[in-house]
């Protein structure tokens, strides 16, 4: 630890300055308004590090992104979305004994009380399961009341986060047999996680239902890439609402809320009504994609592409490399016949060849990939978020957990007033 100078108001202020474990660097201005009587303005946080995180390492300049000092590949090919959450929430990745353990919790935890059923009875049929998801998340907490103090020993905590991510895959699964009007299917001990979370959407009591293993392959791959993303707007959410003293299910259930946002979970959403549009437009033929290109290439136009790009990367998205490959590993065991996905695979074409989006740096991401997955397993445009939020939910805890831990003070911003200066009250009559 260093430290820079600042004249102000012809003061020479010292500020220390702070280097991470991989050469990031960032002046501590914790102190600077008590010294100075200033404050630093910043929209949006783009410029602000509101924490310090041992968890993920991003860097977007260089398509960087490790787990725990793990490189996303690696973990994607190796491991099981289980076994990237502990090592998230936990720190190290876990030995078998430890890995049995803990998926034993998770597996003893699917069930949900059956009076949380009598909530989904209450939901319309077309209710978002988005919202349904948050709010029987927060929900939990009135049938695991001892979950509210978020300062109970270390036992109790891991108890809470068994329960959390046994009982949300579940609640996720249910809530979207409530929005197609069919009975829901009970969580299955035998299979593993990813394997469960199919049968309880698609199975039928009518029918016996067969796992796709490469279905399963590229479930598990999606769910760990989703896994944690540093600070993005659903993860500060879940520690903002944390630092309150909050109890976990709560911040998470904030967090769900966060990522509903399109402009933070609804992306791959927003990729398949894209490729929708264009083939209503004209079909899928080379004639109509070509005037689609032209169109995105258009500023005048107001068409954005959608899919393509990323605010933190400004390279190849890692994690879009290893999901296109199980994408088409899918789509060619499923042998779909989906015009929507023929035009997503000619624009993608054109997104790697055409000089307009190189130069732009407009590569497929991981939203353009996991939005045409989820299309292929049969999972609709609703519940693409809800996929996201499952795999997002290691890294919120992991980021709450860690708070926690660090006894970090409630969030609370600061902010430049532009208001009416003091003025005197007018009664009503002389309004």
């Amino acid at each position: 630890m260093g430290n820079s100078e600042m004249h102000l108001d012809g003061k020479s202020i010292q500020f220390p300055t702070i280097t991470g474990s991989e050469n990031k660097k960032a002046f501590d201005i914790s102190k600077l308004r008590a010294d100075t009587g200033y404050v630093t303005l910043d929209y949006g946080l783009k410029n602000t590090a509101v924490t310090k995180s041992s968890i993920t390492f991003l860097n977007g300049e260089e398509g960087i992104l490790r787990y725990r000092g793990y490189p996303i590949e690696q973990l994607a090919e190796k491991a099981s979305f289980l076994e990237v959450a502990y090592l998230l929430i936990y720190g190290e990745l876990p030995s078998q004994k430890e890995l049995d353990t803990f998926t034993s919790g998770v597996t003893n935890h699917t069930l949900i009380h059956e009076n949380m059923k009598k909530f989904f009875e209450g939901y319309p049929q077309h209710a978002h399961p988005m919202g349904v998801l948050a709010s029987m998340t927060c929900a939990l907490s009135s049938f695991y009341p001892e979950s509210l103090n978020p300062n109970a020993d270390e036992e109790s905590i891991d108890q809470t986060i068994l329960r959390l991510i046994a009982k949300t895959a579940t609640i996720a699964a249910w809530s979207y047999k409530n929005s197609v009007g069919h009975p829901v299917m009970y969580p299955q001990n035998r299979l593993d996680y990813s394997s469960n979370l199919l049968y309880m959407m698609f199975a039928k009591p009518t029918e016996p239902y067969e796992i796709n293993d490469k279905v399963v392959s590229a479930l598990n791959k999606l769910l760990i890439l989703h896994a944690d993303h540093e600070q993005n707007c659903s993860t500060f959410t879940t520690r903002v609402v944390g630092s309150s003293q909050a109890s976990l299910y709560a911040s998470i259930s904030a967090g769900i809320m966060a990522l509903w946002g399109p402009l933070h979970g609804g992306a791959n959403q927003a990729v398949v009504e894209m490729l929708q549009q264009i083939y209503d437009d004209g079909g899928a033929s080379k004639a109509n994609i070509d005037k689609w290109i032209a169109r995105f290439k258009d500023k005048e136009s107001g068409q954005r592409l959608m899919g393509f790009g990323h605010r933190v990367y400004k390279n190849f998205d890692p994690r879009a490399t290893i999901i296109k490959k199980a994408a088409d590993e899918v789509l060619d065991d499923l042998n779909i016949d989906d015009p929507l996905l023929d035009i997503a695979k000619e624009l993608e074409y054109a997104a790697l060849n055409d000089p307009y989006f190189i130069d732009k740096k407009l590569y497929p991401n991981v939203d353009y990939y996991s939005g045409l997955l989820y299309r292929a397993m049969g999972i609709p445009v609703d519940m693409f978020t809800v996929m996201f939020a499952l795999g997002r939910l290691p890294g919120w805890i992991a980021n709450w957990k860690e708070m926690m831990e660090d006894k970090q003070p409630i969030t609370r911003p600061r902010q430049i007033y532009i208001g009416e200066n003091k003025r005197d009250f007018i009664p009503i009559t002389e309004r």
